[in-house]
């Protein structure tokens, strides 16, 4: 039997349970994560108001996930993240991570047959390099909201470093210049 191209439906009622409305069962985050792990695709309406809410619930799901010690996010990540929200950035964010993800996700098993190869010879190689194309990719959307394409001189040095903390300088100076624009674009109505 085929598989159907449409996402399952999910009902979330008042009482906090998830009715799978494919298989007629109820189901758990635990069972929504397994769907998520093999690939399976739902959307999760709230069964009152048939709104939406499938977002919150992977945010659920992330949650529990993290509850459970199983630490994916590092604390860092998550301040960062958190600085996004109200920043004029934050339209850039969700996009990036989509990308990011799903080069990693396609990159996925040269990693796992890099990691083979070299685990306990040269460490983590393959993962430093996706790391470094995810910081490319970062800064040069960065630089397609930037007038000259730069924010400032400094920034080839940056570019040949690599260093984390020249390129927060540039987002600092990114951001600078953004509320400047905005600041002016505010004055003009």
């Amino acid at each position: 039997m085929a598989k159907s191209t449409e996402p399952v439906t999910i009902k979330k009622y008042a009482n906090r349970r998830l009715y799978n409305t494919g298989t007629s069962t109820y189901v758990t985050l635990e069972d929504l994560a397994l769907m998520v792990k093999n690939g399976e695709d739902f959307v999760v309406y709230d069964a009152k108001t048939g709104e939406d809410i499938t977002h919150s619930v992977l945010t659920q799901i992330i949650f529990e996930q993290e509850g459970k010690g199983q630490n994916l996010l590092p604390i860092n990540f998550l301040r960062q993240i958190i600085r996004f929200y109200g920043d004029s950035m934050q339209m850039l964010v969700p996009r990036y991570l989509d990308i990011s993800i799903e080069n990693f996700t396609k990159e996925q098993e040269k990693f796992r047959d890099q990691f083979s190869k070299t685990f306990g010879v040269s460490g983590f190689g393959a993962m430093e390099e996706q790391v470094r194309r995810n910081m490319e990719i970062f800064d040069r959307t960065f630089k397609m909201f930037l007038p000259n394409g730069r924010p400032d001189e400094a920034a080839p040095a940056a570019e040949r470093s690599g260093d984390l903390d020249d390129l927060k300088r540039q987002v600092a100076e990114m951001q600078k210049r953004l509320d400047r624009i905005s600041d002016k674009g505010e004055g003009k109505s």
